[in-house]
């Protein structure tokens, strides 16, 4: 088993010299923001009216004058002037929420993964630079900024700093755990978060192999409160299959880097295996793991994971009913998605940015654990979209293109079917 560093006695990262170069795919130019999602335009409507003429009468005398009426005192009087205003203090109405696509965050180096903290604002990692931003609550007046850096090796292709996550109590522990990428492997950091910034990062653990592709990358919470990690095999196949390697893994940990109490391997931190490029981890609300899976070239998947259970990469891929591998519950062709982040949407189900597919698919799950039919949002909107995060009353995403100029946008629920 690699070396894993523990927290109790966590060594500060070194000074890593960052080298950029060009990722293994890159994304079409993102189109401009449609403005048929989660937007209507309402139609006017012209109502004509047709005079009747009135009818005199000549045979009639002249009516007598009406004498003149006798002033109304000033106490009965009314008045056509406008009353005086009324002394009554009315209360300043809300600013109007968005009711079409935001932008909060522009001109990013591939925009890898976005947390929300507990008073609404934001983090997002940028993959290609290392550097972390920090994204105000919408509509507090502030500015994004960098808050920190990452010291990340990237020569080329998919590593650089991917996944970020803050656990329940960071109200009371505020830290960030960040996935990234050395000139050796990838590992994860603690990083505490005071005054509005990042401190320097603390290797918690490390020894998770990497290379030009496949390096996984993201982590997250449960709600069991252990951090999860996908990882990638690093273009190496047969690491999925190997339970002495992080590679091809979900992994379970502590805050200090240590395996998860009830792992089921024992003393390691492996929690399933079997999997080709794990980029996507969210729960429901009965606590189920969900995963995105790349696969190959035939078909990428939509997984339930159950611990120790085996997904058979690189022995199987998609739905095959060979029972010493668990099916995906979905799958899609290659073309159709490229999943990365997903979440689970308010209506509970599951919604998974896809890369190659430049969309957002939405996934009802049942009780069972099977899955409904499968609906596709954004297509080709925003080119590759990489994270999802459902906030509030609406829905951000990450964009993914390579170009410079990635963004983190918050759109309707109804963008992506939720609302």
């Amino acid at each position: 088993m690699p070396h894993r560093s523990r927290r109790i006695s966590r060594a500060l990262v070194g000074g890593v010299v960052v080298a950029l170069g060009a990722t293994a795919c890159t994304g079409s130019t993102p189109q401009a923001p449609s403005t048929s999602a989660g937007s209507s335009t309402a139609g006017s409507t012209s109502t004509s009216a047709t005079s009747t003429p009135v009818e005199t009468s000549t045979a009639s005398p002249p009516s007598p004058p009406i004498p003149p009426s006798p002033p109304i005192p000033p106490s009965r009087a009314t008045s056509t002037s406008t009353p005086p205003a009324s002394t009554t203090t009315r209360a300043t109405p809300p600013p109007s929420q968005p009711t079409g696509p935001v932008t909060l965050l522009g001109g990013l180096d591939i925009a890898w993964s976005v947390v929300v903290l507990p008073d609404g604002s934001a983090l997002v990692s940028e993959r290609n630079t290392g550097r972390v931003h920090h994204v105000p609550k919408p509509g507090s007046g502030g500015k994004p900024s960098v808050v920190g850096r990452l010291p990340i090796f990237r020569a080329e292709g998919e590593g650089g700093l991917l996944g970020l996550a803050v656990a329940a109590d960071f109200d009371t522990d505020p830290v960030l755990y960040a996935y990234y990428t050395t000139n050796s492997d990838n590992r994860i950091a603690a990083l505490p978060w005071r005054d509005g910034r990042l401190g320097e990062p603390e290797v918690i653990f490390s020894g998770i192999p990497s290379g030009r592709r496949h390096d996984g990358g993201r982590i997250a919470f449960g709600p069991d409160g252990y951090l999860y990690v996908g990882t990638g095999e690093a273009g190496d196949t047969g690491l999925s299959q190997n339970l002495d390697s992080l590679g091809g893994k979900i992994l379970r940990i502590t805050k200090d880097g240590d395996p998860a109490p009830g792992n089921p391997f024992g003393g390691s931190p492996v929690w399933s295996y079997g999997h080709r490029n794990v980029q996507g981890l969210a729960w429901d609300s009965r606590k189920r793991l969900w995963a995105s899976e790349f696969g190959q070239n035939t078909w990428d998947e939509l997984n339930l994971i159950e611990a120790g259970r085996n997904y058979g990469w690189p022995e199987v891929e998609g739905r095959q009913g060979n029972p010493d591998f668990v099916d995906p519950v979905a799958q899609w062709p290659t073309d159709d998605m490229s999943p990365s982040g997903i979440a689970v949407g308010p209506d509970g189900a599951v919604y998974m940015a896809a890369l190659r597919g430049e969309s957002v698919w939405r996934v009802p799950v049942n009780a069972d654990g099977t899955a409904g039919r499968s609906t596709r949002h954004l297509n080709r909107t925003y080119g590759r979209i990489r994270d999802i995060r459902f906030v509030g009353n609406r829905v951000w995403i990450t964009t993914s293109n390579n170009d410079g100029a990635d963004r983190l946008i918050s759109l309707p629920l109804s963008a992506v079917g939720a609302g």
